[in-house]
């Protein structure tokens, strides 16, 4: 409906530019939905754009272009001047209701475009580092990325989506040291450190105990995990391991085990990669000194007090930064540099990283290198995701990655469900911080649990056609209906609801924000029950086969906008709850 106004309005805008003897292009004026349902349908603002051009008040010029509008071909009801200069818009009614055969006959494919034209994009999330399970930061970042790669996919892209992890440097050995400790403590061969100490900061760190070293290193990796995999060795090797087979064996064990524990994780949340890549392999391939050696053919790379820095303040960023401390490590970012120039050379048009605000220091830094390196920056895009908490009962779930006393992904998803965990992490914009409730979350009720609210929305539709089925009722073809017969104004805004979903897909897409998809869906659920509930003054199955056939209808086009929408949001669409 959309894209026909604004079809019909350029053509009366140039119109009037014609008139006016002005041959330029038109404004790239905009047709939008109001926030208040008073103001029409669609407002455009065509008439301030020309002000201008015509040198006329922009409330004169949104008269002449309602007048030259006319009813577009039955496609209009009336139209109006609102504020500076806006026009109100108000589609014909039974526009709405031809809306539902192209919903039909579109089926699945409805909301989908080609905007994205086939550019390729790659987008990075997750990334978490095999030392541990996902946490619930991990979570909402693997449900975000996914939110978006799905929208982008919708909108004609070509996705890839990708995990990128560090299985080298300090954190891995300190990984392996932790589970060798644990290892030498199940086999009496090392003392444990007292409670006291692992607590306390300050405390003294023996350097033994009862005559045996005390093995689990100040800053080790704590957690039932890390004692699992050393269980596992002993069950297996019994002794034979204490003297470590080969450079990093309880290292490389560690990775392997937690690793697939993550993509045994990923799996069950429905979450799949195109490609991982490793900080590792930048090392092996030599692009991490090929990247340092380039940055400092450009001139902005200096020595100073040992260490090797990018001078960033002269590309207008506050404070200059290390690129390779004076111990000849490289920080942080100068992977991130190498990996950005990776991404660029293997064709990507648009770079997403979808990232926890504690890495968004970083990423100006990371622009500012790409850019000097020659490839644009711009094309370069943050997704920043805050962090999430859990609260039960009105008070917050206390937890700390650091001693392993946070709720992972996989004991969350096995208390609330796949369904219900993916849209409480995606149902905020990811720049807020998110408080997962936990007693909501666990609500089996559908009329108080957001996720089983919309999932029996469309259930429903299916109990319907179930019922249809049983009185020998068929469920309509696309042009198998009269749609006029939806006359009701609640089954007016249903349709407009539903015709509003291609908008809203790309809107969600081009904004990288699935929430939008949520808040949609819960307004087309919010007036779907309430017309279902009301069986008397909306009796779907009645004695009228025209109107038993339109409404069977509409029973269809709010199935297939909801399944659509739960798909996106990586949801299931029963059939029956």
């Amino acid at each position: 409906m959309r894209e026909k106004l604004e079809v019909a309005l350029a053509e009366a805008v140039s119109t009037l530019l014609a008139e006016a003897g002005d041959a330029e292009a038109p404004p790239a004026f905009s047709v939008e939905a109001p926030r208040q349902e008073s103001h029409g349908d669609f407002a455009c603002n065509a008439a301030m754009l020309l002000a201008k051009r015509l040198r006329r008040p922009p409330r004169e010029i949104a008269e002449k272009l309602i007048e030259t509008l006319g009813d577009a071909a039955g496609l209009v009801s009336r139209a109006e001047v609102a504020g500076p200069g806006f026009v109100n818009v108000w589609l014909a009614g039974d526009r709405w209701q031809d809306s539902l055969r192209t919903i039909l006959e579109a089926g699945p494919a409805f909301g989908r475009s080609d905007e994205g034209k086939g550019r390729k994009v790659q987008v990075e999330f997750v990334s978490a580092n095999p030392t541990g399970p996902l946490s619930l930061g991990h979570g909402r970042q693997a449900v975000l990325g996914d939110g978006i790669s799905r929208l982008l996919d919708a909108t004609g892209w070509d996705v890839t989506r990708e995990y990128y992890f560090n299985n080298g440097g300090r954190q891995m050995r300190v990984l392996g040291d932790s589970v060798k400790a644990r290892y030498l403590e199940l086999l009496g061969r090392a003392a444990p450190p007292p409670a006291e100490a692992l607590a306390d900061a300050d405390a003294p760190w023996p350097e033994a105990i009862g005559g045996l070293p005390v093995a689990f290193p100040r800053d080790g990796y704590q957690g039932d995990y890390i004692v699992e995999i050393a269980r596992s060795l002993v069950e297996r090797h019994g002794e034979g391991w204490v003297d470590e087979p080969g450079e990093g064996g309880f290292r490389d064990e560690a990775e392997r085990v937690i690793f697939a524990e993550i993509g045994a994780t990923l799996e069950t949340i429905r979450l799949r990669f195109d490609v991982y890549t490793n900080e590792k392999s930048l090392y092996d391939e030599g692009r991490i000194d090929e990247v340092l050696a380039d940055l400092r053919e450009t001139g902005l790379v200096a020595e100073a007090e040992g260490a090797t820095w990018l001078r960033a303040t002269e590309l207008g960023l506050p404070r200059d930064r290390v690129l390779v401390r004076s111990n000849g490590d490289p920080t942080y970012i100068l992977p991130d540099i190498a990996y950005h120039r990776e991404k660029f050379r293997r064709g990507f048009e648009w770079i997403i990283d979808v990232m926890g605000a504690d890495h968004v220091d970083q990423v100006p830094f990371v622009r500012a290198a790409i850019g000097l390196l020659g490839f644009d920056s711009d094309r370069i895009e943050l997704v920043m995701n805050q962090f999430v908490t859990l609260s039960s009962g009105g008070s917050t779930v206390k937890q700390s990655t650091r001693r392993a006393t946070f709720i992972t992904v996989d004991e969350l998803v096995a208390d609330v469900g796949v369904d219900v965990f993916r849209l409480f992490m995606v149902q905020r914009k990811p720049e807020g911080h998110l408080d997962f409730d936990l007693d909501l979350a666990k609500e089996a009720d559908w009329t108080k649990n957001p996720a089983y609210y919309l999932q029996y929305a469309h259930a429903r539709t299916h109990g319907i056609e179930r019922q249809a089925t049983e009185r020998g009722v068929a469920m309509p073809a696309p042009d198998g209906f009269d749609g006029s017969r939806l006359d009701l104004p609640e089954e007016t805004a249903l349709l407009r609801k539903l015709g509003e979903f291609p908008e809203v897909v790309s809107r969600a897409a081009e904004a990288r924000a699935p929430h939008h998809v949520a808040y949609y869906l819960r307004e087309v659920a919010g007036l779907w029950n309430p017309y279902v509930q009301d069986g008397k003054r909306h009796r779907i199955l009645g004695d009228d086969a025209a109107l038993t056939a339109a409404r069977l209808g509409l029973v269809l086009g709010v199935r297939t906008v909801l399944a659509s929408g739960l798909e996106l949001l990586g949801m299931s669409a029963p059939e029956r709850m």
